[in-house]
This record gives C-alpha cells, sequence and structure tokens, in this order.
C-alpha cells in the first residue's frame, strides 16, 4: 500500500519528509521518493528498496526547501525501480499518488499523440503531464489541478506542488484517503493520521472527492463540484505504538510478538468482569442474534487472521463463517447472508478492496462489522 506525505511549511521540510514516510514503513513498499521546491524549481530525490537507500540518494545529493511532497510505493503498474518510484514530473509540476488511475492507458494515449514523451511505465505520470499540459494552455495551477482531476477515471489520493507557486500545495482525494494536517504557520497532508503523527494530531479527514489548496497558513477545501466546504477538525487518536518498531527488527517481528497482548487488549473492554461473559452491546446482538452465517473479507494477512476466526466461529458460537479475498468478492455476484452480517478486517481500515466490498453489501442492505486498527479510517 503506498504511502503520501506533503508539507507547506516555514521550516525546511527534507528530512521532515523522510521522518514522515518512516512511519509508513508498516504498509510495506517497493521505493520511496521526495521533491522539493528548491529556489525557482523542483527537485526530486527516489530510490529502489528501503528508506535508508533514500536516504543515502539525499546524502550524497542533499536538496531542501520549504515545500514538498513524499511517497512510498508498492508498483501496480510498472517495474519496482527508480523511474517508476514517486514523485513523478512533468514541466513546472511534481506529484504523488495513492490508488489506480483506471483510464490511464486513454489519457496516456492522448497526450502523446499531442507529441508528449513520457519517462516511466506507471499510471501516476499521466497525472503530471496532464496538470503541466493545462498550464501550458494558459490555467493557473489551481485551475490546471482541477481540470486534470475531472479527466481521472479510478481511485486515488495526489499531493501535488509546483515550481512557479512558491507557497501552493494541492491535494485531492477519490476512493482513497487524504488527511489533512494543521500545524503553526504550516500545512500537511497524508495517506493517514499516522503519517502526520510527528507534526500533528489536529487533523482533518477530507470527504469523498475532496480536493484542498494549501499555503503555509491557509487551507481552501472543495468538494467534488469545486464548491468551498468545511470538514469537521478533530484530535487524531494515533497508537503510538503501530508507528514505532521498538526493540524489533521490522514490524513483522513486532505483529507476531505482540498478538497476545493485542487479543487480550482487544476483547478485554467487552468482558464483563462480575460474570465473565461478552458483552458486545445492542447493535452487535442483533446483528448475530439468528444469524444465518457470516462472511469475513479481507486481503493478504488480513484475510489469514480471517481464516483464523472461522474456526474460533464455527467452535466456540456455532455460526458459520465464510471468508473471502476481497478483491474476488468486489468482482462477482456473492450470495449474501440473509440474516447474518459482513465482517471486513483491515490493519489499515483504507485497504482499496476491502473498502469496494464493505460498500457493495451497504448497497445491498448487509449488515457490516469494521475490525481495523484506525478508529478514524474509512472503512471504520
Amino acid at each position: 500500500m503506498c504511502g503520501i506525505v506533503a508539507i507547506a511549511g516555514t521550516e525546511t521540510v527534507a528530512n521532515r519528509l523522510v521522518d514522515g514516510l518512516k512511519r509508513l514503513e508498516y504498509r510495506g513498499y517497493d521505493s520511496a521518493g521526495i521533491a522539493v521546491r528548491a529556489g525557482p524549481k523542483v527537485e526530486r530525490r527516489r530510490a529502489q528498496g528501503k528508506i535508508v537507500n533514500l536516504e543515502a540518494v539525499m546524502a550524497e545529493a542533499p536538496i531542501d526547501g520549504l515545500m514538498g511532497i513524499a511517497h512510498t510505493r508498492w508498483a501496480t503498474h510498472g517495474q519496482p525501480n527508480e523511474i517508476n518510484a514517486h514523485p513523478h514530473m512533468s514541466g513546472k509540476v511534481a506529484i504523488v499518488h495513492n490508488g489506480i488511475i483506471e483510464n490511464f492507458r486513454e489519457l496516456r494515449d492522448e497526450l502523446q499523440a499531442d507529441g508528449r514523451s513520457f519517462e516511466s511505465e506507471t499510471d501516476s505520470e499521466v497525472i503530471a503531464q496532464l496538470i503541466d499540459k493545462n498550464m501550458n494552455d494558459g490555467m493557473d495551477a489551481v485551475d490546471a489541478f482541477e481540470a486534470a482531476l475531472k479527466k481521472l477515471s479510478g481511485a486515488f489520493a495526489i499531493a501535488a506542488i509546483f515550481a512557479d507557486d512558491t507557497d501552493l500545495l494541492i491535494g485531492a482525494r477519490k476512493g482513497s484517503p487524504l488527511v489533512l494536517g494543521y500545524g503553526e504557520g504550516e500545512m500537511f497532508l497524508g495517506s493517514d493520521a499516522i503519517a502526520l503523527a510527528p507534526f500533528t494530531r489536529d487533523v482533518t479527514y477530507l470527504e469523498e472527492g475532496d480536493w484542498v489548496v494549501l499555503t503555509p497558513d491557509s487551507h481552501d477545501i472543495r468538494n467534488v463540484d469545486g464548491e468551498r466546504v468545511n470538514r469537521p477538525r478533530v484530535q487524531s487518536a494515533v497508537n503510538e505504538s503501530l508507528i514505532e518498531r521498538g526493540e524489533y527488527d521490522h514490524f513483522m517481528l513486532k505483529e507476531i510478538h505482540e498478538q497476545p497482548e493485542s487479543l487480550a487488549r482487544s476483547i478485554l473492554p467487552y468482558i464483563d468482569q462480575a460474570t465473565q461473559t461478552l458483552n458486545l452491546g445492542d447493535v452487535a446482538d442483533k446483528m448475530f442474534a439468528g444469524a444465518d452465517r457470516a462472511v469475513a473479507i479481507a486481503c493478504g494477512t488480513a484475510y489469514y487472521a480471517a481464516h483464523t476466526a472461522k474456526y474460533w466461529f464455527e467452535q466456540k458460537a456455532r455460526l458459520a463463517l465464510e471468508t473471502d479475498i476481497a478483491s474476488e468478492f468486489r468482482y462477482r455476484n456473492p450470495v449474501l447472508p440473509q440474516t447474518g452480517p459482513a465482517m471486513f478486517v483491515s490493519q489499515s481500515g483504507e485497504t482499496a478492496d476491502t473498502l469496494a466490498a464493505l460498500r457493495y453489501c451497504r448497497q445491498n442492505g448487509t449488515p457490516a462489522v469494521a475490525i481495523v486498527n484506525v478508529p478514524e479510517s474509512s472503512i471504520a
């Protein structure tokens, strides 16, 4: 799962961007990069592999400025290499992107027919190319960004900076999360609140279709129709234990050793200590009372966790539980439970296929249960 961090500030940002990326290592990635507005231009540094490789590149060729974007990539289009790593640039525009641009081939063909050449194999580069083309056609950066958004199909979160606009950072989301963070004389964007934890917990979770125009001391949120809107400003409840590896060499080892404690911590609030019985509340009781069966939907290791839970549901609750991989579930016509819930398991609460499966079940009236680590996430 890709990760985004962006800063519009009054202090140098390069090392801070890398610090934010380190908070996203738990998502997994195959390359990383940053772009910073340095003087009259945007400069970038990218590296295949771990963030330590990016730090080595930056040590050899330092860059810095007050405005920047950063990204960890998990390849979907193109090989995991430096050329395909984000940020992508075209002219005076640099962007980072999470998600998939479903119509990128049509857009790429259209742009190539207009005489434009592409550096990478990715779907993401078309975003930078579109914005740059619009600016060359006479639009300012904000209008060029909005016009590009209207041509994109798929799921995405985007952050962009511009060589000619010293204070301008623009972000957008559709089907992929983006969080706005508030600082003292600076603003932030992140793919989740964990990415912004080193800087702020004062955040706004942008809603579906929102895009935002930022300077270090201002924010202007607009909806999918371009209308200015207000969104709630909240304090993120980020758990620091999710961010740091602590004494462990890597996150997988950390998660293995923390399983007993994590299970106990998750279950304890629902145990009635006087009677030693489980109490999930009235809503859960109604969901499971008289259930014919339930389904658990997830991806990757979350799917394996759901598959383990299948045995517990059958042995302890005598309730049939089907497990489904979200990427397969969403593309067929599944038979949903008549009286039982669908459960959606995701560490981040933002897994795209799991979120799409959740929306499908809601559209069909199936009760939904979210099992996530991030209570502010889209799935929650």
